[in-house]
């Protein structure tokens, strides 16, 4: 454990947060301040903030991350320039931030759901993608993204897709292309680690005539039993991916009984703690595991 107790733990203005996440930052704040920690809520843009004396740095909800890249990761190198310890650590953060990872952990031969990346500034056919992808419909959304922002729904011979306002994003960003899986509206799975360890798992079912699964979108979220198969899965990629990682949510959907990855969340996951009323001790135990480690 670090002789310097104070932590900031990086959370948007709870104005800006939808009742789940603000309560789980709330519960997990007071829970680091009982276990001894000066914890503290901080904003990762404030410009005031002496980074220097915190001990510890943790990433909850930055939420806004997307939309400020270039200085999200500005922060991220001074952090590292000051000694300033941050959890997830900056360059697992920093290569998570954008989807393409999602090609380095398919090149491992993990199963991931199939998908093709549309390089900014170069011209596509998204009429060529169905073909590509085997697929009538197609999820496209931005390689650095987040909340569903700039998220579409391709379908094959509907009409305007040369006009298709993907076409002028891509002028600013890249994309990445995913068949639509029939199997989102059972449910998408999210595996919860601490510490690269196994803690729990939830389902979040998008509401009827969407397939949009973050809760303020509607969809609804129940706690899940996970197979040991998904969960050693799920745990080779942790380990692999995120082995110095504090938290890591592994998102997916079933298909014919196997968890097909859809993302690896590092940045700014809702860890869903109040559906295991374990989870708070499991992210406690690995914090304290890791601090103990680096003291």
């Amino acid at each position: 454990m670090p002789e310097n107790k104070k932590l900031a733990l990086i959370c948007e203005d709870p104005a800006n947060l939808f009742e789940m996440a603000r309560n789980e930052d709330k519960k997990l704040l007071e829970t680091l301040n009982a276990q001894g920690w000066a914890a503290e809520a901080k904003d990762w843009k404030d410009q005031a903030a002496d980074w220097s004396s915190y001990g510890l740095v943790i990433l909850k909800s930055p939420y806004d991350y997307h939309n400020r890249l270039e200085e999200f990761r500005a922060w991220l190198h001074k952090l590292s320039a000051l000694g300033v310890q941050l959890l997830n650590p900056v360059e697992t953060v920093l290569w998570n931030a954008d989807k393409h990872y999602l090609k380095e952990i398919n090149d491992a031969g993990f199963y991931i759901i199939p998908s093709v990346f549309l390089e900014k500034d170069i011209p596509t056919d998204l009429n060529g993608l169905f073909e590509r992808l085997g697929t009538d419909k197609i999820i496209v959304k931005p390689c650095v993204s987040g909340g569903s922002k700039n998220t579409f729904t391709l379908v094959k011979g509907e009409p305007g897709l040369a006009e298709h306002p993907l076409n002028a994003l891509l002028q600013q960003e890249a994309f990445i292309a995913q068949p639509f899986l029939p199997q989102i509206h059972a449910g998408e799975w999210s595996l919860i680690f601490f510490g690269g360890r196994f803690s729990h798992a939830i389902v979040k079912r998008p509401k009827e005539g969407d397939f949009r699964v973050q809760p303020q979108y509607g969809a609804t979220i129940s706690s899940a039993l996970a197979g040991s198969a998904v969960i050693e899965d799920a745990t080779m990629i942790v380990q692999r991916f995120a082995g110095d990682a504090l938290y890591t949510r592994v998102d997916g959907v079933m298909v014919d009984g196997r968890l097909a990855l859809m993302e690896l969340e590092l940045i700014e996951p809702l860890l869903y703690v109040a559906f295991e009323e374990k989870s708070l001790d499991n992210y406690i135990r690995a914090l304290n595991k890791k601090m103990k480690a680096v003291s």
